[in-house]
C-alpha cells in the first residue's frame, strides 16, 4: 500500500560565500543534490543577489543568495536544513511555505537580474550615443565642395559656385534693399500723380 505524499511548494533562500560564485555549477549541483536527497522537485532556481552581510558568518562579510522554488513533503524540510548545516559550501538557508505563489510571481526579475538588465541598457545607450553623428556646424556643411574648389574642379552641379556668386552683386541683402527702394519710389510716384 502506497502512502500519499503531500507535496507543497516551498521557497528556499540559500546563502553562499560570494568567493565561491566562480564555481557556480558546483554550487547549484550541491543545492540540487541536497534537494534530491529529500525527494524534492525543483521548480525554479536562480541567483537572487550578492550583498554585504549584516554580520560576519564564518569570517565572511559578503554573501550571494540563491532563490530556489521546490515541491517537497513537509516532513523532509528538516532533512534539507540538516544537510545545509553539514555542507561546507552553503552558509545558511531559509525555507518558507509558498502555496499561494503563482508562476508569474516566481518569474519576476530578481535584484541581480534587474541590475544586469540596467547595465545592459546603459551599455546600449552608450553605444547609441557613440554611433550618432556629431552635429555639423554651418561652416563645415560642405567640406566636399571646398575640397573640389581647392583642387580646381567643379562640384557635381556642373559649374562652380563661384560663377553663380559672381552674377549676384551683393547677395540676398542687396536684393532686399533694391526692392525697398523700388517700393519707396513707386509710392512717391503715386503721391506726385495728380489723378
Amino acid at each position: 500500500m502506497e502512502i500519499a505524499v503531500n507535496r507543497k511548494l516551498y521557497e528556499g533562500m540559500f546563502l553562499i560565500d560570494s568567493a565561491q560564485t566562480a564555481d557556480w555549477d558546483g554550487i547549484t549541483t550541491t543545492i540540487k543534490n541536497i534537494l534530491k536527497k529529500a525527494d524534492a522537485e525543483i521548480v525554479d532556481m536562480k541567483k537572487w543577489d550578492d550583498r554585504r552581510l549584516a554580520y560576519e558568518i564564518g569570517g565572511k562579510i559578503r554573501g550571494t543568495y540563491i532563490l530556489c522554488y521546490f515541491k517537497a513533503d513537509g516532513e523532509k524540510i528538516q532533512d534539507v536544513e540538516k544537510a545545509v548545516q553539514l555542507s561546507e559550501r552553503i552558509m545558511r538557508v531559509l525555507i518558507l511555505s509558498t502555496e499561494q505563489m503563482t508562476a508569474e510571481d516566481m518569474a519576476k526579475a530578481t535584484p541581480a537580474e534587474k541590475a544586469k538588465n540596467e547595465a545592459a541598457s546603459s551599455e546600449e545607450a552608450k553605444a547609441a550615443r557613440v554611433a550618432e553623428p556629431a552635429p555639423v556646424d554651418a561652416d563645415e556643411s560642405a567640406p566636399e565642395a571646398e575640397t573640389a574648389e581647392s583642387d580646381g574642379e567643379a562640384p557635381e552641379g556642373g559649374e562652380s559656385d563661384m560663377a553663380e556668386d559672381a552674377e549676384e552683386p551683393y547677395g540676398a541683402e542687396a536684393g532686399s534693399m533694391d526692392e525697398a527702394s523700388l517700393e519707396a519710389e513707386s509710392e512717391g510716384a503715386k503721391e506726385s500723380d495728380p489723378r
